[in-house]
């Protein structure tokens, strides 16, 4: 019963991940483990949100990190609570069905729908992007970028494949919740689930 609980929550409500890289710096860093609230997905992602998306039909797997004997030991026993698909990406939404997404305006700031975007969590120093782009995002699909755009392979480097760098909303796993390794970086990093959306089997399905 115990196991089957465990397979329920972590298939409905929450999955654990690992952050492999630096393309979401300074949100998230390399080893951050997270968990995932599977309740925001599909229509309840939002322009801003980061979530965790199943590349395995549209950008593939991601290149692994090297790691050494520890790192790999204490991979190894965190992913016991992971469910995760061996190619899933973790990124900031951009743009959402029907945006317009372009950058750069002459001040260097990226637009959606023609405004400039206050990007307040990008890495220090880094710029919107040093790649011109201008797409409109289709039906069912979302723009994603990294925070640390200088070293996020993101939705400008899947611009000459297939998709155009979109990621379909039904491969969206669900949005960032709660950071819970390492110990000192513990915290929330989006406002957890409410009661209603946890009872809800309408929620969990979306």
């Amino acid at each position: 019963m115990a196991v089957l609980l465990m397979v329920l929550v972590r298939g409905l409500l929450v999955q654990s991940f690992s952050v492999p890289s630096g393309s979401m710096e300074p949100t998230l860093e390399p080893g951050d483990r997270i968990l995932v609230s599977r309740l925001h997905r599909g229509p309840s992602i939002e322009r801003g949100d980061v979530v965790v998306f199943d590349g395995t039909d549209s950008w593939g797997k991601p290149s692994a990190p090297s790691a050494d004997g520890l790192s790999q030991v204490v991979r190894s026993m965190l992913s016991l609570v992971s469910l995760g698909s061996g190619a899933d990406y973790v990124k900031r939404v951009v743009g959402m069905p029907g945006d317009r997404v372009a950058c750069c305006t002459g001040e260097g700031q990226l637009t959606v729908n023609g405004a400039p975007v206050q990007e307040s969590y990008l890495y220090p120093g880094n710029p919107p992007s040093t790649m011109r782009f201008d797409v409109i995002v289709p039906s069912g699909k979302i723009w994603v970028m990294g925070d640390h755009r200088s070293a996020s392979a993101d939705s400008r480097a899947q611009l000459g494949r297939p998709g155009g760098g979109m990621v379909p909303l039904d491969d969206v796993v669900g949005r960032t919740w709660i950071r819970y390794w390492p110990l000192d970086r513990i915290g929330s990093l989006t406002p957890a689930p409410t009661l209603s959306q946890l009872l809800s089997p309408s929620g969990a399905s979306s």
